[in-house]
């Protein structure tokens, strides 16, 4: 039998790649979720079968500073079950204010938050520039936008915004983008399926209903696909459909899911790419007059390696590599290797997955993920949560649970990443059917923190615990001529020969949000010898010798205007 590339790869040991052995590994993760007060189930669908799609995809989770009080708040989605709930008892999503001492205070009801439905995903961004971040929250059914109101409450604006959609829509990711630069948030929403219960079929009685030999629900394949959906900003508190004219309507047919913003050929236009289900994933090329194209298959970043589509769930933008460029990671079913997209400096990407060894885990479907500096060594690790969608299948092949590990992969600065999965404590090892995580440093310690959304269960909080003593910078944007959030800001750090890259993002992972206060690294240096700062408006600025332990607040135009160091 004839062995591809790819076969011989796979049967590389990664430790023969990496030559000598890396120090240990100084962070271990604890699940405080408990002790810090987030006890409530995240409902969403059956427990130990699954009938029908919309019970399988789960939802997001958000890092939230919604008051503004420097800490990170937690916003939590929830789903329903088909059989419904008594009045009085359905679940709703769930926002948790930061008690500054380790514990939350569910505030939903006095914020006015509740909600209950089959929620999909959030997105954070200023769209009416008032100075505090506004909610989105996708459904299947009717979306929502949440206007923050400043005091700890939000106004439901969705009908006069024109944001809610059609009531049997299967909205799904979304973000918002400043795609024509003129200051204000527009939005994108991703939609994954039509459907309609009544006429699909259930397990045993349609095509694509099985799965390695058992009956399973139906889908995606052999489901009808559907458009993703713009709407530009009016600065009225309003926002009109612009699908058809901005070229986003096509493709058409697809599975949208995650959703996120990133300037791809670094042109200082917005981009847009969605990572699709079984078909492929979306790379929207800003045209700079209003317009999209779909570029992916011509930039590397539609299939797999091999050309084949991919069932592509969540999303992490970041430079892994530290050669200044943005990369691309897009997390798969079981039996896929994550996707991991080198970015040539050109705008043109190659799958460098299997040389980075991230195929030494493939049993596990792949979910919320994020680049995340944990040690702050100034190398991202990649860190992605896993669940099955077919709880019934581990009853017949015990290879495939239903529940799964974090996955946590050490970057070693070569191009290359470890597992440590089994090194870093039960907060990773204990499993869950998980779906949305977010990354964010909820107890302003200098090190990052990690929200996960579990299937029928609490969600997580780990909380990350470094012996490292190297030393971080944390930057946060306030956009002045841009959109007020700085969604789609860019900033490079430079500490010695390091380069460091991140964007300010609406959505990432899988339906979720991260802190918007972007975190670096800087390893055995005090201070950062350059931040440079490309803002979503085409401005840019740099600055110089900047001291590192601390939170730095940076104004378009303005420079540093505060600083805050963390006790």
């Amino acid at each position: 039998m004839a062995c591809t590339r790819r076969d011989f790869l796979r049967l590389i040991p990664a430790a023969a790649a990496m030559g000598a052995s890396p120090p240990p590994y100084p962070v271990r993760f604890v699940d405080v979720a408990r002790s810090a007060g987030l006890r409530d189930e995240i409902v969403y669908g059956g427990i130990t079968a699954k009938k029908y799609i919309v019970e399988t995809n789960g939802c997001g989770v958000a890092f939230y500073d919604y008051d503004q009080d420097g800490w990170l708040d937690i916003l939590v989605l929830n789903g329903w079950r088909l059989e419904g709930f008594p009045k009085g008892k359905e679940p709703t999503n769930h926002l948790y204010r930061n008690n500054r001492d380790g514990t939350f205070t569910d505030v939903t009801a006095r914020a006015g938050l509740v909600r209950s439905g089959w929620a999909s995903a959030v997105c954070i961004g200023d769209y009416d520039n008032d100075g505090f971040d506004d909610l989105f929250i996708t459904y299947w059914g009717q979306n929502v936008l949440y206007h923050n109101n400043g005091d700890g409450t939000f106004t439901d604006v969705t009908a006069k915004a024109g944001l809610g959609g059609q009531p049997r829509r299967w909205n799904a990711g979304c973000t918002f983008v400043d795609y024509d630069r003129d200051g204000k948030l527009d939005l994108l929403v991703s939609n994954y399926i039509d459907i309609n219960l009544d006429e699909l079929a259930v397990p045993e009685k349609g095509t694509n209903c099985t799965y390695k030999g058992i009956p399973v629900h139906c889908g995606p394949r052999g489901l009808k696909g559907t458009r993703n959906y713009l709407y530009h900003n009016n600065g009225d508190g309003t926002f009109t459909d612009v699908s058809e004219k901005s070229g986003v309507h096509k493709p058409a047919g697809y599975y949208g899911m995650t959703a996120t913003t990133l300037d791809f050929d670094d042109d200082g236009w917005q981009d847009i790419y969605v990572v699709c289900d079984s078909t492929p994933s979306i790379l929207y090329r800003n045209n700079r007059d209003g317009t999209f194209k779909d570029l992916a298959v011509e930039r590397g970043v539609a299939y797999s390696e091999d050309g084949r589509e991919q069932s592509g769930m969540g999303v992490a933008i970041a430079d892994y590599d530290g050669d200044g460029r943005i990369d691309i990671v897009k997390t798969l079913f079981a039996d896929e290797i994550p996707a991991l997209y080198r970015n040539d400096g050109a705008g043109y990407f190659a799958d460098a997955s299997i040389q980075a060894g991230l195929n030494v885990i493939t049993k596990y479907v792949q979910w919320g993920v994020g680049l995340v500096d944990f040690d702050n060594d100034t190398w991202p690790d990649l860190l992605y949560v896993t669940g099955h969608v077919y709880p019934e299948l581990e009853r017949s092949n015990v290879d495939y649970p239903f529940k799964g590990p974090r996955v946590l992969f050490r970057n070693l600065g070569n191009g290359k990443f470890e597992n440590v999965t089994e090194k870093c404590g039960p907060g990773l090892t204990v499993p869950f059917s998980s779906r949305g995580c977010a990354f964010g440093d909820f107890d302003n310690d200098g090190d990052m923190d990690v929200l996960v959304m579990n299937m029928n269960a609490p969600p997580s909080l780990l909380r990350c615990d470094s012996s490292s003593r190297h030393h971080w910078l944390k930057v946060k944007l306030t956009g002045t001529v841009s959109n007020r959030t700085a969604i789609g800001a860019r900033v490079l750090v430079r500490c010695g020969s390091r380069r460091q890259v991140q964007g300010v993002e609406s959505q990432s992972s899988y339906y979720s949000v991260n802190d918007l206060r972007l975190h670096f690294g800087l390893g055995e240096s005090s201070k950062a010898d350059l931040v440079e700062i490309a803002w979503p408006s085409g401005r840019k600025e740099s600055l110089r010798d900047v001291e590192g332990d601390r939170l730095i607040f940076i104004k378009e135009g303005h420079g540093i205007v505060r600083s805050q160091r963390f006790s």
